[in-house]
C-alpha cells in the first residue's frame, strides 16, 4: 500500500486480486499497458470532462489512433465507475488494470502501471460538466446567434465534407470576425459545451500561461532542479524551450511522449532525462518535451500555489468555463497536449490573442508577450509554416496575409488568427490516421467570402 497525490487528490494505492483476462500475444505487455492507458485516459476525460458516451469516444477519439495501439484498444474493455468518477481498463492477467481518475478542477489523472483507484473517496454529487454561461459573448454564451451568409455557410460546410483533406473528420468550426461569431457548426455528438482534447494546441496555451506567470526573463536559464551544477543542459534557456530549440535528443519525430500521456510516467521522471545532442538555440526540432520542460521550469520558479492557480488565471477571465488543463499524478500540468476545451472556448482564446493579450479592456499578458510568441527569432522549420515561441506563423507562402498565426494539434485541432482581417477561425477535428486537414486553405477560403 502507498499514497499518491495528484492535483490535491490523495490516492490510496492497494493491490487487490487481478481480474482474469486473456492477454494478446501479438503485443508486448508494456505496449498493451500503454494502449490500456490510452483508452482509460480518453474515456475518463471524454466522459467526465465532456459528457460524451463511450460509444461516441470509440467512434471518434479512439478511431484511427497511433497504429501500434489502434489494433489493441478495441480488444480492451473499459469499466466506468460514475460514482467514483474513475475508469479502469484490464490488459494483463498478472497486473492491475490501468486506471484514470477524475479530479476536481484538473480533469483526469492517469495512474502508473500497477496502481489502483481510490475506493469510497468520491461521490457523484457534483458534475464536472458545465452548461451555458448566461453572460453575453465573449465572456459568456448569451447573444450568440450567427446568421452566416450563404457563401460563408457553404464554406464552413466544406470542412465537414472532406474538401480540405480526404478522410478528415471535422467536429466543430467557429468563425469570429470583429469579435462576433459569424458562423458555428458541429458534427454529430458535439456541440457548444462538448469539449475534446486540444492535443498540441495546448503548447500555445502553455506559452500564454507562461507569459501570465511572468516568472522572469526568457533569456534566463530554465529552472530544472534535476540538472545539477556542471550539467551542460543548464545552458538551455526558457526561450529555447518555447521555440523548440533546446538541443535535447528525442527518439521519435515530434518527440512523442506516450509514457507521459498514457503510461502513467510523470513529467519530472521522463522529460528531464533527455541528453543534449545540439547546441541550445541553434536547431529547430519539434518536441513535446521542450514545452513540458518549459512548464515544469515555471512550476519551480513560481511555487506551488501560483502554479496550481495558473490555468484558472487565463480560463476564468476569458469565460473558458469548459476548458480544463490536466496533470500527471505528480501534479505537473501536461500542457504540451492534455487540455480539454470547446470550439467556443478556443475562439475566445484566439480573440484574446488577436487583441494582444487584452480582455474586456484589461491587459492580462505583459505588453510585448504576444509579439514574442509570434516572433520567428529562433531557428526555423525547414518547410511549412514558421515558428515563434509556441505559435505557428503563416503568411503569403501559405496563401494567407502576412502576420497570420495560429495553434495546431494532432487529429486536426486549429486556432487560426488573421490580424489584418480581424478574423479568428477555429476548426476542431478527430482526423484518423494519416488524414490531414488543410487549415491554411480553409482559412484563406473563409476569409475570401467575408467582407
Amino acid at each position: 500500500m502507498r499514497i499518491l497525490k495528484a492535483a490535491g487528490l490523495t490516492l490510496l494505492v492497494t493491490a487487490p486480486a487481478p481480474a482474469q483476462i486473456v492477454a494478446q500475444p501479438s503485443a508486448g505487455t508494456y505496449q498493451r499497458a500503454v494502449a490500456a492507458g490510452y483508452k482509460a485516459a480518453l474515456y475518463c476525460s471524454g466522459i467526465f470532462n465532456a459528457g460524451r458516451a463511450p460509444e461516441q469516444i470509440d467512434a471518434d477519439e479512439l478511431t484511427g489512433i497511433y497504429p501500434e495501439y489502434d489494433g489493441i484498444v478495441s480488444t480492451l474493455t473499459a469499466k466506468v465507475d460514475r460514482k467514483l468518477q474513475t475508469v479502469e481498463v484490464m490488459f494483463d492477467p498478472k497486473l492491475q488494470p490501468r486506471r484514470a481518475v477524475w479530479t476536481s478542477g484538473h480533469g483526469c489523472v492517469t495512474l502508473p502501471i500497477g496502481s489502483t483507484a481510490p475506493q469510497g473517496s468520491k461521490s457523484a454529487a457534483t458534475s464536472p460538466i458545465a452548461g451555458a454561461d448566461p453572460r453575453r459573448w465573449p465572456q459568456g454564451d448569451a447573444g450568440i446567434a450567427p446568421r452566416p451568409s450563404r457563401a460563408l455557410a457553404g464554406g464552413v460546410a466544406k470542412a465537414f465534407e472532406g474538401t480540405y483533406g480526404a478522410g478528415t473528420k471535422t467536429v466543430a468550426v467557429i468563425v469570429v470576425k470583429d469579435g462576433r461569431v459569424l458562423a458555428e457548426r458541429y458534427g454529430s455528438g458535439f456541440g457548444p459545451f462538448v469539449s475534446n482534447r486540444t492535443w498540441s494546441v495546448g503548447k500555445s496555451i502553455a506559452g500564454t500561461l507562461i507569459g501570465l506567470a511572468n516568472a522572469g526573463s526568457l533569456n534566463a536559464r530554465a529552472s530544472v532542479a534535476q540538472w545539477k551544477a556542471g550539467d551542460p543542459r543548464e545552458a538551455i534557456k526558457l526561450d529555447d524551450l518555447l521555440r523548440m530549440a533546446s538541443g535535447l535528443h528525442s527518439d521519435t519525430p515530434g518527440n512523442r511522449t506516450d509514457a507521459i500521456y498514457f503510461g502513467g510516467t510523470t513529467v519530472d521522471e521522463q522529460a528531464v532525462s533527455w541528453p543534449l545532442e545540439a547546441v541550445p538555440g541553434t536547431r529547430f526540432r519539434y518536441a513535446n518535451n521542450d514545452i513540458l520542460l518549459a512548464v515544469y521550469a515555471t512550476r519551480q520558479a513560481i511555487g506551488e500555489d501560483r502554479y496550481r492557480a495558473l490555468p484558472g488565471s487565463l480560463f476564468a477571465p476569458l469565460g473558458m468555463s469548459h476548458t480544463v488543463a490536466e496533470t500527471d499524478w505528480h501534479g505537473n500540468y501536461i500542457l504540451s497536449s492534455q487540455v480539454w476545451s470547446t470550439g467556443r472556448d478556443l475562439a475566445r482564446l484566439g480573440l484574446f490573442w488577436s487583441q494582444d493579450g487584452v480582455w474586456a479592456g484589461k491587459r492580462l499578458l505583459p505588453e510585448g508577450w504576444m509579439e514574442t510568441l509570434k516572433s520567428p527569432s529562433g531557428p526555423q522549420p525547414t518547410s511549412g509554416p514558421g515558428y515563434g515561441a509556441t505559435m505557428w506563423l503563416f503568411g503569403p507562402k501559405q496563401g494567407l496575409p502576412e502576420g497570420s498565426f495560429g495553434a495546431q494539434g494532432n487529429r486536426g485541432q486549429y486556432v487560426m488568427v488573421v490580424p489584418s482581417r480581424r478574423l479568428v477561425v477555429v476548426r476542431r477535428g478527430e482526423d484518423p490516421g494519416t488524414a490531414r486537414f488543410d487549415i491554411a486553405q480553409f482559412t484563406a477560403d473563409i476569409a475570401a467570402v467575408l467582407p
